[in-house]
């Protein structure tokens, strides 16, 4: 078992990391349900694998479980379903001192953090992530949020949970898919500014693939710890330093919209080739040796993510892509800032970039 702290003053929580705290959630989270009882928010996939196991431990610590199943996948974080949870959780009669549990991956993660930021103009929330993604990223650091026609996740709230609760065994019952794409935001911590992590990443990524829960549970912890330090110096993302973790974001947003938010590109395997084109990009202005950007494409080509525009399934051009993106929510007076790189290990935000140049490379990339 391992705890990391989230350092924020009075919003400090922990992220517990422990093999089959799911059966031993009961001890965890029985502090938390006021009257005995606790609301879980899932999705059916998840209601099915598994909420019984959550329940069953609750139940063992003498907790009532009150469940709220909703559909699974990215169209779940809408208006509609945002709408659907308050007014189940209101007919539920949430207080504001209550505690709400979102078990799932980062749409469920999302949803219920930011319906919990505005019910009764904030009630808690506890995050019991499920996915690899989540585990290692979108259920720590307090966002949350909700999709529009207009782009990804741009109408949220900065709201931190109470607890985050890891069980690393969850993703035995995901499809290889769902694992890899999580993957992703690993690679992604050792891009950003720890080498040797991402060297970690080449030698040991395929066991973390294969269900190693050794090598699992390492990238997890780690991957988390740099997380919680960066979120600890930049809550709201206000000094810059917390932009960072937006590495292959902004190219990988504009592919999601491209592929109309759903099953052809996930959001982790969207981030992966949005980080290959991070660093290519980065390369092509002089600001990154040619090796950095082959050795990263080179490693999510061999783990199976998408690399480039093509096997990202991503059929707009340049000037498409590029009108995605000035939907982005970092858009500041009309310039969008950039995640780009020195190197491995030595990502910056450049506020510069010009968006025609950006479309000429992603043209020129896809005939390359």
């Amino acid at each position: 078992m391992a705890i990391v702290r989230v350092a924020l003053d009075a919003r400090s929580y922990d992220i517990v990391i422990e093999q089959g705290a799911l059966d031993r959630a009961g001890s965890w989270l029985a502090d938390y349900a006021r009257k005995g009882r606790l609301v879980v928010v899932t999705d059916a996939h998840v209601a099915t694998a598994q909420l019984p196991r959550l329940e069953a431990s609750l139940r063992g610590a003498g907790v009532t479980v009150e469940p709220v199943i909703l559909p699974p996948g990215e169209q779940t974080k809408s208006w509609r379903h945002l709408e659907e949870l308050l007014d189940a959780l209101l007919a539920l009669e949430i207080e504001r001192g209550d505690h709400v549990v979102a078990l799932g991956g980062g749409v469920i993660g999302d949803l219920v953090g930011f319906a919990a930021s505005i019910l009764k103009r904030g009630c808690h929330f506890i995050q019991v992530p499920t996915t690899l993604l989540a585990q290692v990223d979108s259920s720590v650091g307090g966002k949350t949020a909700i999709n529009a026609r207009a782009g990804k996740n741009l109408i949220g709230s900065f709201y931190q949970p109470a607890l985050v609760l890891i069980d690393p065994s969850t993703l035995d019952t995901l499809p290889v898919r769902e694992t890899r794409a999580g993957y992703a935001e690993v690679v992604k911590y050792g891009l950003i500014d720890d080498p040797d992590f991402f060297a970690w990443c080449e030698a040991e990524g395929d066991k973390l693939l294969a269900g190693d829960a050794q090598a699992r549970e390492y990238a997890i912890e780690r991957s988390v710890a740099a997380k919680a330090e960066i979120v600890g110096e930049d809550e709201r993302e206000t000094s810059g330093r917390r932009a960072l973790l937006n590495l292959g974001h902004t190219f990988g947003h504009a592919l999601e919209a491209d592929t109309g938010f759903s099953q052809t590109l996930l959001h982790g395997e969207g981030v992966g080739a949005g980080m290959a084109l991070a660093f290519r990009y980065s390369a092509r202005l002089g600001l990154c040796p040619a090796e950095d950007a082959e050795r990263v494409t080179a490693h999510l080509r061999a783990v199976g993510l998408p690399y480039d525009l093509a096997s990202a399934h991503v059929t707009a051009d340049g000037t498409g892509l590029v009108a995605h993106m000035l939907h982005d929510k970092k858009m500041a007076a009309g310039t969008l800032p950039f995640l780009l790189a020195r190197g491995i290990g030595r990502t910056f935000l450049s506020k510069d970039v010009v968006l025609e140049d950006v479309a000429a490379f992603l043209d020129e990339d896809r005939a390359a």
